[in-house]
């Protein structure tokens, strides 16, 4: 598994492991002394941009509290001393019960299906020679990547599967602000959003919300390009130590990710077809016209624009490093890569 050497001071380290990370900002959120930064998280889940969710700055502040390791949910980062992870009950990921199939499990292979991170695999699954009519195997759940979100518990037809959720919360997400750009469809790591199929003459919302597998991490509300959702945590469920003082520095909404990209175009690739501009969410959400397709009856936008046949970067810093753009260019004549953080 990637490591990624954050800081290094005497007998302490910082690792991060990106494989780990689900882009929640959890460990933002409750840093005392604003080390840690997190971006682009959209543009991240989709594989946009050549970066890590969470950076660190270089400003050598870090007092090694180890805050951000104890509350991420998947022991995405580590302190270490002398080379050895610091674990235990004060450790959200160590706290967490494991997702875990017992001696019930018949192996039909539901919960492969519908794991979001494809945490679960089957091995050596055949009909059984006893005679009966069953399946025989292992049922084996890879617990470096599960997120705890419950979708295996919630198909198995024995209720063979336990498991506990890291966080209780609430998830608002304004449909008038949203612009429909499956950022925190793409990005959510429990599969807990998703866009309805509508029939012809149907009103229905834009991103719909799937309560039981909602995990309230907030990786989705540090996608959104335009803050059309906040997740707010309201309990942290396992019975970690210290957590009520935890609870206490996520009670506030998490703050708005850095801009931790920079938009780059081709001018000489570009098409001028204005299909970036259109689709843009900020651009989009600043007049529904121009969301339409009318792309040139509106003389400024925010962020892209057509000029004299190719696109342009109007204003660079409110960018939502959603990748959106790039992902509907043609020829791929923009693009997103990663900002230095200072």
């Amino acid at each position: 598994m990637k490591e990624v050497l954050l800081e290094s001071r005497e007998d302490k380290s910082q690792f991060y492991l990106p494989e780990k990370c689900i882009g929640c900002g959890t460990c933002v959120q409750v840093c005392p002394k604003g080390e840690l930064i997190i971006g682009s998280v959209g543009a991240v889940a989709r594989g946009l941009i050549d970066k890590d969710f969470i950076e660190k700055r270089k400003s050598g502040e870090c007092v090694f509290c180890a805050l951000c390791a104890r509350v991420c949910p998947t022991g995405a980062l580590e302190v270490r001393v002398d080379g050895k992870a610091e674990k235990d009950e004060s450790y959200l990921s160590v706290a967490l019960k494991p997702t875990v199939a017992n001696d019930s499990c018949v192996h039909c292979g539901l919960c492969v299906e519908v794991c979001p991170q494809a945490c679960i695999e089957l091995k050596n699954r055949h009909l059984a020679e006893d005679g009966s009519l069953k399946m025989e195997g292992k049922t084996l759940i890879n617990l470096n990547r599960c997120v705890h979100c419950g979708w295996c518990a919630s198909v198995c037809p024995t209720g063979a599967i336990t498991f506990e959720k890291p966080f209780s919360g609430e998830f608002f997400r304004d449909d008038n602000v949203c612009q429909a750009c499956k950022t925190c469809v793409h990005t959510c790591p429990a599969n807990a959003l998703f866009n309805r199929d509508w029939k012809i003459g149907e009103i229905v919302e834009k991103v719909t919300h799937r309560k039981e597998a909602c995990i309230y991490c907030g990786a989705c509300a540090q996608a959104c390009p335009v803050r059309a959702i906040t997740v707010h945590k309201t309990a942290i469920l396992p019975e970690m130590k210290g957590k009520k003082a935890f609870e206490k520095k996520l009670a506030p909404l998490a703050p708005w990710p850095s801009l931790t990209s920079l938009l780059k175009t081709d001018e000489d690739a570009c098409l001028g077809c204005g299909n970036c501009v259109i689709a843009c969410p900020v651009n989009a959400l600043s007049d529904p016209y121009l969301a339409a397709g009318h792309l040139n009856e509106l003389d400024e936008k925010p962020l892209l624009e057509v000029q004299n046949g190719t696109v342009k970067v109007v204003n660079q810093e409110v960018c939502g490093s959603c990748a959106t753009c790039g992902m509907i260019c043609p020829v791929e004549a923009i693009w997103l890569v990663r900002r230095e953080v200072v």
